[in-house]
């Protein structure tokens, strides 16, 4: 069998990743030195959302003065209501910028707290932004479209509500990590089609994009790392069934199929260079910018996936987070 060269892991991030796994290990119950692997395989997508439980946001609601109003909101047509948090500063004066946050997860798991322990205080606290952050219904319990549609319809009902929420709903930013930043391109495409709200920007987080799952690195990272080739088939057959990989996929569940990428609105998006997505990312970008569009790219080396959240102290993550939250500054107007 032929080994398929990769790109290296940065070396901080290699540490932090044999720490993840020892983690891992020790949950699993493994032999001291066994091989375990983090591939998500279908029959560990239950036990996997427990293991990704967000913890209590209430110590941080407190620490930064972060208000806390959930909202019950119409779903899609026919559809299940949907619950949207939104978080701002207590001081926050009204006309704010507003961050529309899709969490991830690889479309199986996560709740709309998922990771908001540090986003939540840089949009809200450090960027004056009113946060919110929609619960949309997983797979494979609820396959294509529910995801998208239940996204879009929080995004709908925030532009519609966004005075009462103290938000200017003229400019609205949908950001989203792995499957929420996938969540967050299928919703710009579906208010451009749809002649919905006019987004001023998307923020794509190593985000999740093309079910066929055949770009040279998402082969590379077969069997290895975080969120690899075969979590990746998980993810995508949750969602999508046994139309994974054929013509009958909309663009709005696999942004990677659009053909037209005109009229979205400026996109930032950043990836590690030794991760599935890698090249998905990359061609989504190239792909903005023939259509005439507008969209910053980052590929941080020997970044695997998530690696800004998980280990924001090393310095490549640093250099990531500083980079993506002075575009966020410019792109809000705070």
């Amino acid at each position: 069998m032929t080994t398929i060269p990769r790109p290296p892991y940065d070396s901080e991030l290699e540490a932090a990743l044999a720490v993840v796994m020892q983690q891992f290990a020790a949950v699993q119950g493994a032999e001291p030195g066994a091989q375990v692997s983090l591939t998500l395989a279908e029959d560990l997508i239950q036990s996997s959302r427990a293991g990704v439980a967000s913890p209590p946001i209430e110590p941080i609601l407190d620490q930064y003065g972060i208000t806390h109003v959930e909202h019950v909101v119409p779903g899609p047509e026919g559809d299940p209501d949907i619950t949207l948090s939104v978080f701002k500063r207590r001081d926050l004066p009204p006309g704010a910028p507003c961050v529309y946050n899709i969490h991830g997860g690889g479309m199986v798991m996560g709740d709309r707290f998922m990771g908001i322990d540090r986003m939540l205080v840089e949009w809200a606290v450090e960027l004056g932004a009113v946060v919110v952050s929609v619960e949309y219904r997983l797979a494979p319990e609820n396959p294509d479209p529910a995801p998208v549609e239940d996204c879009y319809a929080g995004l709908l009902w925030t532009a519609a509500h966004a005075r009462e929420l103290g938000a200017d709903p003229e400019r609205i930013l949908v950001a989203g990590i792995s499957a929420g930043g996938g969540l967050a391109a299928g919703v710009a495409l579906l208010a451009r089609d749809r002649g919905g709200p006019r987004l001023i920007g998307q923020l794509l987080i190593c985000p999740m994009l093309d079910d066929r799952n055949e770009t040279l690195s998402s082969h590379q990272y077969d069997g290895i790392g975080i969120w690899d080739r075969g979590s990746n088939e998980t993810g995508w057959t949750a969602l999508l069934g046994d139309r994974r990989g054929t013509d009958k996929v909309s663009i709005y569940a696999a942004p990677a199929r659009a053909t037209d990428l005109s009229g979205l609105p400026p996109a930032f998006i950043d990836v590690g260079s030794a991760e599935v997505f890698r090249d998905e990312d990359v061609a989504y970008a190239m792909g903005i910018w023939a259509a005439g569009g507008v969209a910053d790219l980052h590929v941080w080396a020997g970044g695997l996936h998530g690696f800004s959240v998980m280990a924001p102290h090393a310095a490549v993550s640093a250099a990531a987070n500083e980079t993506r939250t002075n575009w966020t500054r410019r792109i809000l107007g705070t």
